[in-house]
């Protein structure tokens, strides 16, 4: 049962988690699914078919850009994603409503 309401939440934080990881430079996918999961010690340990999906949500509606890196030698092309203007309001107000959200819920829990 613990495990049907962990993937809940983290499914309501992460586009908020994706969009901060973005603010520190490009990245492309498995790049993004490495970093979630060192830096939430293992918490958020993401499959691919989770992340991309997500990531062409944000990019239409206009939260992150995307380009492919030109392949050099045996490596292969990869997409890269950025912040867009709208990505970053966007994560400000997603952070704002996290702050009043958690601190809401502590209350009530405590």
């Amino acid at each position: 049962m613990k495990q049907k309401y962990e993937q809940q939440m983290k499914k309501g934080v992460l586009e908020m988690l994706v969009l901060r990881l973005l603010t520190e430079k490009e990245k492309y996918g498995y790049q993004l699914i490495c970093e979630l999961k060192e830096k939430s010690d293992g918490m958020f340990h993401l499959r691919e078919g989770t992340l991309y999906p997500l990531l062409y949500r944000m990019e239409d509606d206009g939260l992150v850009i995307s380009r492919w890196s030109e392949p050099k030698g045996k490596e292969v092309s990869k997409k890269y994603y950025r912040l867009s203007k709208e990505g970053e309001e966007t994560l400000g107000g997603l952070k704002e409503l996290w702050n009043i959200f958690s601190g809401t819920v502590d209350g009530i829990l405590k």
